[in-house]
């Protein structure tokens, strides 16, 4: 079984990364909460996602084709 683990000896550059990322997608949530005194005044909850067109229009069409 191959691992999807980086080499720690090899350099990456910061496009080999991105082309990971965008070739696979990725989902990214968190919360902030600013709090003053143990009063909290502000929260917020992100999530984001973050794929490249193509690759979120491949999903669908599996997740349509898996559906019918």
């Amino acid at each position: 079984m191959q691992h999807n683990v980086i080499d720690q000896s090899k350099e990456v550059t910061i496009l080999e990364i991105l082309d990971k990322v965008l070739n696979k997608g990725v989902v990214i949530v968190g919360d902030v909460v600013i709090s003053v005194a143990d009063i909290d005044l502000v929260y917020l909850g992100v999530k984001l996602l973050l794929s490249s067109v193509e690759t979120m229009e491949q999903k669908r069409l599996t997740t349509v084709k898996s559906n019918t």
